[in-house]
């Protein structure tokens, strides 16, 4: 293409461009929506944008069949018949509040735990935990509990911060990049432009992941590891690191607690804990005087190893030695870790290697002068260019919490946490695990017409922290924050509608779902979820789960199961806020943040769920809703945004504070912020000087930056956390040694999870199934051109996946005779499928997979019932039981990981033997009958009308 054609192709094909933020998948980034006679007619990359640059995939262009979707939702609707029968009548929006008002001020009277508010990935978790936390309800959480609070937990638990959301690769520096576990559907374009410029600058890129698709078919060495063993292989090559003594001990002990002492006195409370003064700081051994000082103590060289005594008689240990010692051992090394993981000896060391040489051998150095939090000035900074990503691969497993962190763990050995050609932390993170609050809901916290004493999610500092009762019962309705998962940061949605329809730990009367899809790719046990929400209590004949409102744009499977339906805009409709207080979009080098507004008014009788929210909270009365005399503070989500304040002077927005719009960070709220979003593009950005790019945990020019902006209100540097004392304290109390102690029930996983360095354990359902029985591990991943199952629905996104097959290793295929659309029997422990497979190489052996939320329920979305997606398209979730299989003593536990509630599902293990052809895949569930769509185009072409 010439260059002349490649700018008339980015003239303006209509009236007006609308410049906001594309929502058709994680990444956040800018569009231009030009507009024609009232109707979009093109929507392209913005590249004045800092997200994206003007790269646009197929789904943010696909957002304008998102936006004329004939599945979306056009008034409100009041169940008029049973559950799953799809009849409903439209009401006004005065009927439904009204009716949602009475529903849930009745709970809030009477026992606010018995609402249950969980939302799907809606962007504004800043706003709807504020809401509940106003309520009074415990029960609230988004779906970071079943996508991936593993990434989260872990990365903030040990180095302060994330993948992804809470920072990126160094892609101008890097030169050995390596990603675990990434499918093509997070942080696309980013990474895809990432990827390009290691392309040009012959940097090393290296995925490890079981199946070679996207990222990892244009990568240089592809690995293909057996799934839920990524830990195991991590740790193989620490112990060859360590071998060869190629770590960055200056690094260690500068930013780490490899110094810390940890007190060697077993049977006692403290076994496993830092050795602190009467101040709490802790202690090191210090090198040249040979005495025990606290941490900071000037000209102190603090030792890595080394058995010393404490003033009062007790040893203790260097946190290092204790990581030495466990991973030195030959155990993993890459020999014993080969069968395990699927992965030769030989790769495990020859990526070791690797990773020594371009860290050490390949050293940047950027010259620019800065000073750390000790006053130490030094002349640059020094880069380890070796990056790491990872996502979704590593998270979904009942190990994923450790894997990350031994991820994580690997990383800071090398010196390579925010550096230059590292992995950089992006604004407002790196932020210390005591910036965060502890979570809030035990009994004491809430009562009838009360808030909530603080924030619903966060991190338990030990088992004190937990939400139980005085017996240990879970005080939540998903059970996180109990000893079943005691750091469960961001709830554990997949449970909500299991331990809600069992009463267990106890019934609720309200379930308020937020663009959740439960009723089918969301949940695990996708049969048995849908008779959960059907099931009716024999004794009352009221449903199990009473009252159930459900907000959506479209019509999804789960619509057919609500008794209230709220309908949501479309993303082109509303205001949004892309906030530094919920899902930021900053990049390393700078603070940005975004917003969406209405390029285009609604043409049916729906509105934006955000601005619903604020007026049922005004309508309840609820503090920080309402002025306490019934009357709204805010008259929507926009003013909301703008006016709303956290904190004084920090508000969801952080760009154009002040009266006058600027100030940046902290400020007084401008009126006008919302316009000045709009015209700079609809983001806001804010660049971080040099002096404070790198090694912000520890930079006292990022601190001051930090402070400045408002992310802390007092510096906050981050010293990593080799060694986690939270996780030992939970051990403690599993010995019994540590108040609460930990019920037997629970002790034994504790002990073997818990541990406070990274440990690799088999999966917890893959170890209690028969795996000779089913030999075969089975997971999904998600394409490019698809995002949740709302993306499958698109007019042009379903012209490139219309059906998902599943794909069978070719050895398998060979031994069963498959071949190219065949049929195949796959079971698991749980339950039985039959699906269409196609064969494919470039897969782990015993590894079977599939594109997920392809498959739709037949009546759905406003489909044909006989689309491909409903008669040959699948899930794997019929496979996945929310619960693992019963112990000996009969008890059945979450299938989740056992520390942070993940949901686990990847865990699964199948036998697939060839069928009969078919036609349709099964189980084929019965069509669900949904409210009747708006009268929609048979087809959509630029520059002419709708045509029926």
């Amino acid at each position: 293409m010439k260059p002349r054609e490649r700018v008339a192709l980015s003239r303006p094909v209509a009236d007006e461009v609308r410049k906001t933020t594309c929502y058709m998948c994680a990444c956040r980034c800018g569009i231009n929506v030009h507009i024609k006679d009232g109707k979009i007619r093109y929507i392209e990359g913005n590249r004045d944008h800092p997200v994206n640059k003007g790269v646009l995939c197929a789904k943010g262009s696909a957002g304008i069949m998102q936006h004329y979707a004939p599945a979306r939702l056009r008034a409100p609707l009041k169940r008029v018949g049973p559950r799953g029968s799809g009849q409903f009548q439209e009401i006004s929006w005065e009927e439904a509040l009204s009716l949602a008002v009475e529903w849930l001020g009745t709970v809030r009277a009477d026992d606010p735990k018995k609402l249950a508010f969980f939302t799907g990935r809606d962007q504004s978790q800043s706003l709807t935990g504020f809401w509940a936390q106003q309520f009074g309800t415990p029960n609230y959480a988004a779906h970071g509990g079943f996508c991936s609070v593993n990434m989260a937990a872990a990365g903030i638990m040990t180095i302060g911060g994330a993948f992804w959301e809470f920072g990126a690769p160094d892609w101008e520096r890097t030169k050995l990049f390596i990603m675990f576990g990434v499918a093509e559907d997070h942080d696309s374009n980013p990474i895809k432009m990432g990827i390009a410029k290691l392309k040009k600058r012959g940097a090393r890129f290296v995925s490890v992941n079981p199946i070679r698709t996207g990222y990892s078919a244009v990568a240089d060495n592809w690995i293909g590891i057996r799934p839920g063993t990524d830990g195991l292989l991590i740790l193989s090559v620490v112990h060859e690191l360590l071998k060869a003594r190629r770590i960055d001990v200056d690094y260690l002990v500068r930013y780490t607690n490899a110094t810390w002492l940890v007190i060697d006195a077993p049977g006692t409370a403290e076994h496993g804990l830092f050795a602190r003064d009467g101040e709490g700081k802790p202690l090191v051994h210090e090198t040249v005087t040979e005495q025990i000082v606290p941490l900071g103590t000037k000209g102190a060289r603090a030792a890595l190893s080394g058995r010393v005594q404490l003033d009062d008689g007790r040893f203790a240990v260097p946190s290092f030695q204790l990581l030495a010692e466990k991973y030195l051992d030959e155990k993993y090394a890459p020999e014993a870790v080969a069968a395990e993981t699927g992965v030769k000896a030989e790769t495990i060391r020859g990526l070791a290697a690797e990773i020594a040489r371009v860290a050490f051998e390949e050293e940047i150095f950027v010259e620019q002068p800065w000073t750390d939090m000790n006053g130490q000035r030094h002349q640059g900074y020094v880069g380890r260019p070796v990056s790491f990503h990872a996502m979704r691969g590593l998270s979904a497993h009942s190990n994923g919490f450790q894997t990350t962190r031994a991820l994580h763990m690997l990383q800071v050995l090398i010196g390579a946490i925010d550096c230059p050609g590292g992995f950089r932390f992006e604004p407002p993170y790196p932020k210390p695990l005591s910036a965060h609050p502890t979570p809030h809901g035990k009994a004491e916290h809430f009562g009838s017409n009360t808030p909530l004493s603080g924030p619903h999610l966060g991190f338990p500092r030990g088992p004190e922290d937990l939400l139980v009762d005085s017996q240990g019962r879970p005080t939540r309705i998903d059970k996180a924050f109990s000893w079943d998962a005691p750091i469960a940061a961001h709830g554990m949605m997949h449970m909500v509608i299991a331990n809600a329809h069992a009463g267990d730990p106890y019934p609720v009367d309200v379930l308020f779902m937020y663009m959740a899809n439960m009723a089918w790719n969301s949940s695990m046990n996708t049969a048995g979820t849908i008779k959960m929400l059907e099931e009716k209590d024999e004794a009352t004949g009221e449903y199990r789960i009473p009252k159930i409102i459900y907000a959506d744009a479209y019509a999804s499977e789960m619509v057919a199961y609500a008794d209230l339906v709220l309908p949501d805009t479309t993303y082109l409709e509303r205001y949004d806020c892309i906030s530094l207080l919920d899902r930021p979009i900053s990049e390393p080098d700078a603070v940005q943040d975004a917003i969406r507004w209405p390029v285009l008014e609604p043409d049916r009788d729906v509105r934006a769920f955000q601005t619903v929210l604020l007026d049922l909270g005004a309508r309840l009365n609820l503090p920080g809703f309402s002025d306490g005399h019934g009357r709204a503070l805010y008259k929507d989500y926009a003013d909301y945004i703008v006016r709303h304040e956290r904190r004084p002077g920090i508000g969801p927005l952080a760009g154009f504070r002040g009266l006058n719009g600027e100030r940046a960070g902290r400020g007084a709220a401008n009126r006008r912020q919302m316009e000045r979003y709009i015209e700079n593009g609809s983001f806001f950005s804010a660049h971080i000087p040099m002096e404070a790019q790198f090694f912000k945990h520890a930079n006292q020019a990022y601190q001051d930056f930090a402070v400045r902006m408002g992310f802390f209100d007092t510096p906050q540097p981050v010293t990593f956390q080799l060694y986690q004392e939270a996780l030992q304290k939970f051990r403690l109390s599993a010995e019994g040694l540590r108040e609460p102690v930990a019920p037997e029930t629970h002790r034994e996983r504790i002990m073997q999870a818990f541990d406070p360095l990274p440990v690799w354990y088999r999966p917890l359902g893959e170890a209690m199934v028969d795996r000779s029985a089913y030999p075969y591990h089975a997971v999904t991943q998600r394409p490019a051109a698809m995002y949740h199952s709302w993306g499958s629905m698109n007019a042009w996104l379903r012209q490139i996946h219309t059906r998902n097959p599943l794909y069978v290793p070719g050895p398998i295929c060979d031994e069963l005779g498959l071949k190219d659309g065949d049929w195949a029997w796959v079971s698991s422990h749980h339950g039985r499928i039959k699906v269409e497979v196609a064969r494919m190489e470039a897969v782990n052996a015993s590894t079977l997979w599939t594109w997920n939320a392809i498959g739709k329920r037949a009546g759905t979305w406003a489909l044909d019932r006989n689309v491909p997606e409903a008669r040959k398209g699948f899930l794997l979730n019929h496979l996945i039981h929310e619960l693992l299989p019963p112990r000996e003593d009969g008890l059945r536990l979450s299938n989740s990981d056992p520390v942070t509630g993940q949901a686990a599902w990847y865990d699964l293990r199948v036998h697939i033997e060839k069928a009969e052809a078919g036609p349709v895949s099964e189980p084929h569930l019965p069509p669900v009958a949904q409210p009747e769509p708006e009268p929609h185009p048979t087809e959509l072409r630029y520059g002419q009308e709708w045509a029926q």
